[in-house]
């Protein structure tokens, strides 16, 4: 139900250098599909609205099975397909919609009815294997996807050197401008200690109760996160574990030939953060599906997520079913927007600029102090964002009026990104692969995805204290919440600095998104505190002065009114006009009760039964709609 052929493969542009070793072992993660795609669709929707009676009613892993995931009968029919066919089954749940196999290569080819050949890569020194068309299956039902049948595009940490930027652009390393002048580390360089001390700066909170996991392609040797905390004088107090997906091994040395400075960054943001977690688990494997299918079964189920990895897939579809899934079971996957500027199809911006997950950009920060307050921050240079090289179509709440304007030049046809942002200039201390730590040498939005997942922990502990669900998939929340004036107590807006394409401006834009956490203020937005009583408006609509006349011109004023409110204004828009339609309100923004009249103009024929346009209004952190259905007659 996915595609598998790559681009290069498909158009013939990559050169053919022969056949593999029938010999040769892979290991292959089979993705069993949901079962019922448009009713989840509905869940989720249902589960992310604060008007619904399901809001945050999230379900656990054996509900989610029982309602969207794949048969027990489908599952051990996959199974079996693969026994039959002389795979060894490794690993994998029904739970988990996958079947992890091991086999030879003449035996993947025979099973999926395809031929695994080498090509000269198109963009980069060496070759790549992959399969010269669609597999298929002797089952009665379709596969979603089969990971691991191609390795044409490596997975990459969204890190860089400072050296590396110098090079990129044409400086000497030593003229790279960094702020790292009011760290607690060496050379007064950030700890992740001083990122929860800027964006959180309270002690109450500390992820206490709270699991999070980091979602790594390679293993780690926790040697390097002792020697990162006895270097800084602290202590970690989390238990940490390495969880392997799929047999990869989750050990990694230097002496073997691995590098987990990615894996050691991504523990200390988030253990800095949130330095007192139930859990840490780093889970590791070899595909995106094996890893991500474990994180949304393991128990404890850990509910943020932070991923500093990129990569082009095959079909950007893949990881959807198990996003979604994330947000029916109240987790939160949070991406690394990438560290080369604006995302194009050269510029890997996948998993970032899918629509299910919080893509996370990057910022230069100043303290006032050594693990001090906020003090001012701008957009960093190399921030990834910009508008999905991978097509994925523009989310609802991307589509509220306000997000996309002329000063973001974003799109309002496809998904723009990133949605938050923090630190990630040359300002950090780092410690990997038992070696020299290093100073202000390293920068990334790969810092600042994992210190998010840490903030939003610090926001799960203070959830769960108010005897509330987690937050889950954040986007809808915040796109809503800040277009209200509350927008300034919950995220410093960063509104100076620009990344290739495009510039930081005050509101969303293409660079920092929303920009990075205002302390308390955010929390308290994304819990109860301040949305218990952002339940009290409502919205409903007047039937039309009149009806449009088939086969005329025509408008129609409907008027739209709210009981209940808020002292800060509440924002309406519409949505659904069809090409030749224009919507009005007078006025726009209303406080407290009131009503307004819409006025609805057709400025060509009417041609059909009925216009179904609907209505949103935004308060406080909660939107209502109500869809209006303009008649028309002869």
């Amino acid at each position: 139900m996915t595609r598998h052929v790559r681009a290069v493969v498909r158009n013939h542009s990559a050169k053919k250098m022969g056949n593999m070793a029938g010999s040769q072992m892979m290991t292959l993660n089979i993705v069993l599909p949901l079962r019922d795609r448009s009713g989840l669709a509905r869940f989720v929707k249902a589960v992310y609205d604060p008007t619904n009676r399901s809001y945050r009613q999230f379900v656990s892993v054996e509900q989610f099975t029982e309602r969207f995931g794949p048969s027990q009968k489908d599952y051990d029919a996959v199974v079996k397909f693969a026994r039959k066919h002389k795979f060894s089954v490794i690993g994998g749940t029904r739970d988990g919609m996958n079947v992890v196999v091991r086999g030879s290569l003449a035996t993947v080819e025979k099973a999926f009815h395809v031929k695994i050949e080498r090509y000269m890569h198109t963009t980069k020194d060496g070759t790549f294997y992959a399969p010269d068309r669609e597999p298929s299956i002797d089952l009665p039902f379709q596969l979603w996807h089969i990971s691991g049948l191609d390795n044409y595009s490596i997975p990459q940490p969204r890190l860089i050197t400072r050296s590396a930027f110098a090079k990129q652009h044409g400086l000497n390393p030593d003229a790279v401008v960094t702020h790292a002048t009011t760290g607690s580390g060496p050379g007064a360089s950030f700890l992740g200690s001083d990122m929860r001390a800027a964006y959180y700066g309270g002690t109450a909170l500390t992820g206490g109760g709270q699991n999070l996991g980091l979602f790594e392609y390679a293993g780690t040797d926790l040697d390097d996160l002792t020697t990162y905390y006895k270097n800084v004088g602290q202590t970690n107090n989390v238990p940490v574990s390495l969880v392997s997906t799929d047999g990869t091994s989750t050990a990694c040395l230097e002496s073997a030939g691995c590098d987990d400075t990615e894996q050691t960054i991504d523990m200390t943001q988030a253990l800095g953060m949130a330095p007192g977690l139930a859990s840490l688990v780093v889970y590791v494997g070899a595909t995106d599906t094996a890893i991500i299918s474990a994180m949304t079964t393991h128990n404890p189920l850990p509910t943020t997520i932070g991923c500093s990895w990129g990569w082009t897939p095959a079909d950007p579809n893949t990881l959807d079913p198990y996003f979604q899934k994330m947000a029916a079971q109240g987790q939160t996957f949070l991406a690394a927007s990438g560290d080369n500027s604006t995302w194009s199809a050269s510029n890997e911006a996948w998993p970032a600029d899918d629509a299910n997950v919080v893509a996370v950009g990057g910022t230069d920060l100043v303290t006032a102090k050594a693990a001090g307050p906020w003090q001012s921050e701008t957009a960093w240079v190399n921030s990834g964002g910009g508008i999905s090289p991978d097509s994925i179509s523009i989310p609802a709440w991307q589509q509220l009026a306000g997000v996309i304007n002329s000063s973001n030049k974003g799109s309002t046809t496809l998904r723009n990104g990133p949605d938050v942002a923090a630190n990630a200039n040359f300002t950090y201390y780092v410690c990997a692969n038992q070696t020299t730590c290093a100073s202000n040498q390293l920068g990334g939005t790969s810092f600042a995805a994992p210190l998010w997942a840490g903030y939003l922990a610090l926001v799960n502990q203070q959830a769960a204290a108010n005897g509330e669900a987690p937050v889950g998939f954040i986007d809808p929340i915040i796109y809503a919440q800040n277009l209200t004036a509350s927008y300034g107590a919950d995220f410093h807006d960063v509104t100076s600095g620009t990344s290739g394409s495009y510039s930081a401006a005050p509101g969303y834009d293409l660079v920092t998104g929303w920009g990075s956490p205002n302390g308390s203020g955010l929390i308290n937005a994304l819990t109860s505190t301040t949305t218990t009583t952002a339940a009290g408006f409502t919205l409903s609509a007047g039937p039309p002065s009149e009806v449009l006349t088939l086969g005329k011109s025509s408008s129609v004023t409907v008027t739209i009114s709210l009981s209940g409110g808020f002292s800060s204004p509440i924002a309406l828009s519409a949505a659904g006009e069809p090409t030749g339609i224009k919507v009005s309100f007078s006025p726009n923004s209303l406080s407290g009760t009131g009503s307004s009249k819409m006025t609805l103009s057709v400025s060509r024929n009417v041609t059909t039964a009925t216009y179904p346009i609907t209505i949103t209004a935004v308060g406080g952190g909660i939107a209502h709609s109500v869809t209006v259905d303009f008649t028309v007659r002869r």
